[in-house]
C-alpha cells in the first residue's frame, strides 16, 4: 500500500535487512586474535557501538586508537581483504531481519528502495546479489563514502525531497545521518537495554514485520 507523502525508503544492511551484526563482530575477533584480549575487547566494544562506521575506519582506529601501533597501507589492504573473506559468506547465509523480505516484497511497487550501509560497495553488491535481494533496489550504496553523501547523491541523482524519505537504520551514525540531511528516521533497535538515540522519539523496531504499521501511523504525526 503506498503511504501518502513517503516516496523512498532507505534502509541500512547489517542488522536492518540481515541478521549479520554478530558475523563481523566475530570476524573482528578472528582477525586480531594475536593481539591481547583486552585489546580485542575494546575495538569489539566500539563496533557494537559505533554499527554505521566502516571497517575501514575501525581498523585504522584500532591501530591508532588502541594498539598505538603504525599501521602501513600494505598491512591496512591486508586486513581490509582479510575482513571481507572471513564475512562475506557468513552475512551471504544470515537470516533476513522478520518481516523485511515480505515488506519489500508486497510493497516494491509502490516505492523506490535503496540501500546505504558502512560495508565496501562492491562486497555489499555481491552480497546483496547473490542474497538474490538486488531486484528490489534502485540502488545499493557503500563505503568508503559516508553515508550523508551517499544519501545526497541518492537524493541527487533520483530527484527526492528529503522529507519523503524514511531511512531505517539501526546505528547512531545512521540516526546521525539523517538528521544532517532532515530526512524521517525510524530505529531498527533489538533490545530495549540498547540506551535511546540522542534526541530520536520515535518507536524502537525489534523487527520489521510491522514496518508498514509503523511507516502508516510515522506519517500521520508528520503530515
Amino acid at each position: 500500500m503506498n503511504i501518502e507523502n513517503i516516496d523512498a525508503i532507505v534502509f541500512d544492511f547489517d542488522g536492518v535487512l540481515a541478521e549479520s551484526v554478530e558475523a563481523k563482530t566475530r570476524a573482528y575477533a578472528l582477525l586480531f586474535s594475536k593481539e591481547k584480549e583486552e585489546e580485542v575487547n575494546q575495538l569489539i566494544d566500539y563496533h557494537n557501538k559505533n554499527g554505521g562506521i566502516s571497517r575501514f575506519e575501525k581498523i585504522k582506529m584500532f591501530y591508532r586508537d588502541i594498539l598505538k601501533r603504525p599501521l602501513s597501507e600494505k598491512r591496512f589492504q591486508e586486513l581490509v581483504l582479510q575482513f571481507s573473506t572471513l564475512v562475506l559468506d557468513e552475512v551471504v547465509a544470515a537470516p533476513w531481519v522478520e518481516g523485511a523480505r515480505k515488506f519489500l516484497t508486497q510493497n516494491k511497487k509502490w516505492y523506490k528502495f535503496f540501500i546505504v550501509s558502512g560495508t565496501p560497495e562492491n562486497e555489499l553488491k555481491t552480497i546483496v546479489h547473490r542474497r538474490k535481494m538486488d531486484h528490489f533496489f534502485a540502488a545499493v550504496r557503500g563505503s568508503p563514502k559516508d553515508k550523508v553523501t551517499l544519501l545526497s547523491e541518492i537524493i541527487g541523482k533520483y530527484d527526492l525531497k528529503p522529507e519523503k524519505i524514511v531511512f531505517v537504520g539501526d546505528a547512531d551514525t545512521d540516526w546521525q545521518a539523517a538528521q544532517q540531511l532532515k530526512i524521517p528516521f525510524l530505529w531498527r533497535c533489538v533490545s530495549e537495554q540498547i540506551p535511546p538515540l540522542a534526541g530520536y522519539k520515535g518507536p524502537r523496531l525489534t523487527t520489521l514485520k510491522d514496518l508498514e504499521i509503523n511507516l502508516m501511523e510515522f506519517n500521520q504525526l508528520h503530515c
